[in-house]
């Protein structure tokens, strides 16, 4: 009775793990594309440089508005020798030294800049753009994110479908063997058919094996990148894939690549540092007024003593240090520039290669089509031919072998259309936008 117990624990235990272990959930590429953009460690670094740079911003701007200070002071006096031009009518040269031992000071202070060669204004500029080139190149790490999920789910789907191939194939080569076999025993076809039989269905087992193992892989790979716990298993949802390439297809959109117009933005933003250099030839302006209070025991007090002015400085060795400033800001901006020019020229070669490649996989897969056709019927006629004694047992097994091959090369050849089809969207800037495109249609 014991020993039963412990066998329906066992069993119990055993199915809890493998419902836990097999725990599937459905996803389609939008959703799986969502979810990364939310989760993934990169989306949360371009959005923390988004806040960063708009903290940044801010500060630049805070410097349009007064600087005040307060301070104060109590100071303790010893032995002092005052001497004041300050005389009143009771005042006496005989009089008795004053005791002063103690010293009072406040003071406020506010100053406002007016003119510093529009430093300032040209600082806030400067700031802005990389604001907003921040947020450019945020929206480009979402693409970023969205192509590797492209890729995954390719990969992914490319495994699952060897899988349920060669497992087909795999009870085939069985049944085969079993065949054989009997076969075999009866004298009618010779051991070494048998052993023929026997090493293909190894074959086709070791292929299942590493299919097995890819599929692991790929799933693993996906699930960590949407930061899914790790017993989940990915069924990709095909259909709505092919629904929305079918919905897309008459889209001619062209986007705009979000890095080209972050790396525009770094550009405006590296003229504005050229202005901000020269700006430090100018004099410097500024409007000055502040409040002091002030009392020197038993001698001398000053209250309300408020006070407003004009500050000017003008530092006069810039006319000597200032001009590698501005040449160093001027080659930074033609750096910028040059590599502006290059990125154009690269996204222009990337969009062409992914149109090329995308009518490549479309006329491909159409090959592979047709080749699985042929493939089938070949199989038919030289399985007629083997029961027939036409045709003897490696033709049998090389038709059924590239009737398998033709099968794996039309279910890889679907998948390189979907993911070379947004790899074109992807180069194209349109990624994004047109994952969104059909969940509006």
């Amino acid at each position: 009775m014991q020993i039963n117990k412990i066998k329906l624990l066992a069993f119990f235990l055993l199915v809890v793990t493998k419902n836990y272990a097999q725990e599937k959930k459905l996803l389609t590429l939008k959703e799986a594309v969502e979810i990364a953009a939310t989760n993934s460690d990169a989306a949360s670094l371009a959005k923390t440089k988004v806040e960063t740079s708009k903290l940044e911003l801010e500060i630049t701007k805070n410097n349009r508005y007064p600087n005040v200070k307060a301070s104060g002071q109590y100071l303790r006096l010893s032995t002092a020798h005052v001497v004041s031009n300050l005389q009143t009518s009771n005042s006496s040269a005989n009089a008795a030294p004053l005791k002063i031992d103690q010293l009072l000071l406040g003071q406020v202070t506010a100053s406002v800049p007016i003119f510093n060669g529009f430093k300032l204004k040209n600082s806030i500029v400067a700031s802005e753009n990389m604001y907003k080139a921040e947020a450019f190149n945020e929206k480009h790490s979402k693409e970023q994110i969205g192509l590797e999920v492209v890729e995954l789910f390719a990969t992914l789907y490319k495994a699952q479908q060897m899988t349920d191939l060669i497992q087909d194939n795999v009870k085939t080569a069985e049944q085969r063997v079993k065949d054989f076999t009997a076969m075999e025993a009866n004298g009618l076809i010779a051991r070494n058919d048998l052993l023929k039989a026997q090493l293909q269905q190894s074959n086709v087992q070791l292929s299942l094996d590493n299919a097995n193992k890819n599929t692991a892989i790929a799933n693993y790979k996906l699930i960590t990148l949407l930061k899914l716990p790790e017993n989940t298993k990915v069924d990709i949802d095909i259909e709505a894939i092919k629904r929305d390439m079918v919905t897309n297809q008459g889209n001619s959109e062209q986007g705009e690549r979000n890095d080209l117009k972050a790396l525009e933005l770094k550009k405006q933003a590296a003229e504005s540092s050229i202005k901000i250099a020269k700006a430090n030839y100018y004099p410097s302006l500024s409007l000055t007024g502040g409040y002091i209070a002030f009392d020197l025991h038993n001698a001398l007090t000053v209250t309300n003593a408020l006070n407003v002015g004009l500050g000017f400085s003008y530092d006069l060795s810039s006319f000597f240090k200032n001009g590698k400033q501005v040449k160093l800001a001027q080659n930074k901006t033609k750096e910028t520039a040059i590599v502006l020019t290059l990125m154009t020229n690269q996204i222009k070669e990337e969009v062409f290669q992914a149109q090329e490649n995308y009518k490549l996989s479309v006329k491909q897969s159409l090959v592979y089509e047709s080749a699985v056709e042929q493939a089938n019927e070949n199989y038919r006629i030289v399985k007629d031919k083997y029961e027939n004694n036409l045709s003897d047992t490696n033709d049998l097994l090389e038709a059924d072998f590239q009737q398998l091959q033709a099968k794996i090369n039309q279910a890889l050849s679907k998948a390189d259309v979907a993911q070379k089809y947004y790899e074109l969207q992807f180069a194209k800037g349109t990624l994004t936008s047109s994952l969104n495109s059909t969940q509006k249609n």
